[in-house]
């Protein structure tokens, strides 16, 4: 049997992302899950993602690693950029949660707004879009708004506060070509905000099962 190995920093991601990702991909697989809620904490206290928590995260992957797993996927948007640095240390593919994502988003335009509860998300997912547009010889234009009072609810787990706060965010929205959920916390409302705003709403779990799905079938 096939085993991958899940990296998270939020506790509802952990659970939501495991029971879909084992739905999802057609097969029988054992999972490993790993949460490590500091790395999403702590850079969003102090506004960057350190070289402490890079080392942190690298020794999170390798310790997945070890667990012969044929795949580990990192489900936090924040840890993306650190993920691309860490791939040419590791033995088995290695997914970040919004690889396909982005890749989808710069397709859709060239005005994408990245929606957020956590203001740590920005500089990574805002480096992940540029990438992607430049790979497409594309300008986008990139926005970003976010509600550090629905990142604290999302902490305390008060999830209705937490979406009631983003569709709130959501009928302020418009002028855009596309709208991404820059965390998998907040997959859940995608229909909703995209409802509300008239515009395509991307996720990225969904996304990243599909990938996952296929690189599965390869292995």
């Amino acid at each position: 049997m096939k085993s991958i190995a899940l990296i998270h920093t939020v506790r509802t991601v952990a659970v939501s992302f495991d029971e879909q990702l084992k739905a999802y991909v057609g097969e029988e697989v054992k999972v490993h899950n790993l949460w490590d809620d500091f790395l999403a904490n702590h850079p969003n206290e102090v506004g960057e993602f350190t070289i402490e928590n890079r080392n942190r995260l690298f020794l999170d992957i390798k310790a997945a690693e070890m667990t012969g797993a044929d795949m580990i996927v990192v489900t936090c948007s924040t840890l993306t950029p650190v993920v691309g640095m860490i791939r040419p240390f590791v033995k088995v593919p290695l997914i970040a949660i919004d690889d396909a994502m982005g890749r989808e988003a710069v397709a859709c335009g060239e005005r994408i707004l990245i929606l957020a509860t956590a203001g740590s998300t920005r500089e990574p997912l805002t480096e992940k879009l540029l990438a992607e547009a430049e790979k497409l010889g594309k300008e986008v234009q990139i926005d970003f708004r976010d509600n550090p009072e629905a990142f604290k609810a999302l902490k305390e787990v008060q999830m209705d506060r937490h979406d009631a706060l983003l569709l709130q965010m959501a009928e302020e929205i418009s002028g855009y070509d596309c709208v991404v959920l820059a965390q998998a916390s907040m997959a859940h409302l995608d229909k909703k905000i995209e409802e509300i705003c008239k515009i395509p709403v991307l996720s990225s779990p969904t996304l990243c099962l599909e990938q996952v799905k296929e690189t599965l079938k390869s292995i």
